[in-house]
């Protein structure tokens, strides 16, 4: 399934990844999943935990072998050309897994370079570069143990980069760091996605860093695929839907019963109101009713969709498919 017209960095062609369960039953982690993802661009892989996008950053990296199914980097198949694959990849796993404690943070720049076929002048120059930028140099020399939290992210992040890469896998890459620093990062993914063209592959529970980074977005859940979409698109599927209502006082609770799928939040003498309607005459309801309840009515405007919505709404209705698919199944 082709998603972008750039050329693909990363195919990923039916994958599956099954385990082995309690009592000869069968987990399944990710579940014939196929995408197809250009350059030069940062790719949002989302879902909550256990939906499958660690284990299919890992089957990338080579780190977990398919079950079943094909990866392949630049056109490398991970499993059957795994050095040349190994090259086109830099990655930053959750819990900082992709370096060494034991060595200093210098070393494990130099050790992973060399290992990825970055060796002699230009090794050591991007190295310097990079522990600078990220206000490392001056404890270079000191043991990645001995690193706080945070530190030792940013040594992760400069590991995944050190052999500069076409295709950089970035697990939570701003787990645990203080807002200058992420902020850095943050601003190291966009550059090497929009002007160095590298292919940026981003998973994260920060769904506000999703949405100002990433230029198309996958959804998962249970290791299937439930969206797939340019940012832009998806938004703007969600986008008719939403209104924000603003009115003074403070509506009851017996209020808000009457107002079923709509968010209010109370702040300064106003009510924020959120939700959405099918039509233009169940919004003049809604307002007809905030003015019998005399609410001066202070704005209505049509809101504007965050990922976070987004991304509760389609597993929200996921789940509800589930649900009904269960339902049937059990009064047959």
């Amino acid at each position: 399934m082709n998603i972008t017209a750039k050329p693909a960095s990363i195919e990923l062609e039916n994958l599956s990844k099954l385990y082995k369960g309690p009592q000869k039953t069968t987990i399944t982690a990710v579940e014939n999943l196929s995408l197809s993802i250009g350059g030069s661009q940062v790719f949002g892989i989302l879902g909550a935990n256990g939906a499958g996008k660690t284990t299919t950053i890992k089957m990338m990296c080579g780190l977990i072998t398919p079950t079943s199914g094909t990866v392949r980097l630049n056109g490398h198949d991970v499993t059957r050309q795994r050095s040349q694959a190994a090259r086109q990849i830099g990655a930053v796993l959750e819990g900082t897994r992709n370096i060494y404690w034991r060595l200093t943070a210098w070393d494990n720049l130099m050790y992973f370079g060399r290992l990825k076929g970055c060796t002699g002048k230009k090794l050591v120059e991007r190295g310097e570069r990079l522990l600078r930028e990220l206000d490392l140099w001056e404890r270079r020399d000191s043991q990645i143990r001995n690193f706080s939290r945070g530190m030792q992210q940013k040594v992760a992040v400069a590991v995944a980069l050190i052999a500069d890469p076409p295709i950089v896998l970035l697990d939570e890459p701003t787990l645990g760091l203080d807002i200058e620093a992420a902020l850095t990062v943050k601003a190291w993914i966009a550059r090497l996605a929009r002007e160095e063209g590298k292919t940026i592959i981003l998973t994260t529970h920060q769904l506000d860093l999703a949405q100002d980074l990433c230029e198309h977005v996958t959804i998962m859940r249970k290791g299937q695929i439930l969206a797939n979409k340019p940012l832009s698109e998806l938004l703007y599927l969600f986008e008719k839907d939403w209104y924000q209502v603003k009115v003074h006082g403070e509506l009851s609770t017996t209020q808000q019963q009457q107002l079923p799928g709509w968010e209010a939040s109370y702040q300064e003498g106003k009510t924020l109101l959120k939700g959405t309607v099918t039509n233009q005459e169940q919004l003049q309801q809604i307002l007809a009713l905030l003015c019998a309840w005399e609410r001066p009515i202070h704005s209505v405007n049509q809101a504007e969709p965050n990922l976070e919505e987004v991304f509760v709404t389609i597993i929200a209705k996921d789940k509800e498919n589930e649900q009904h698919v269960h339902d049937l199944a059990y009064h047959r």
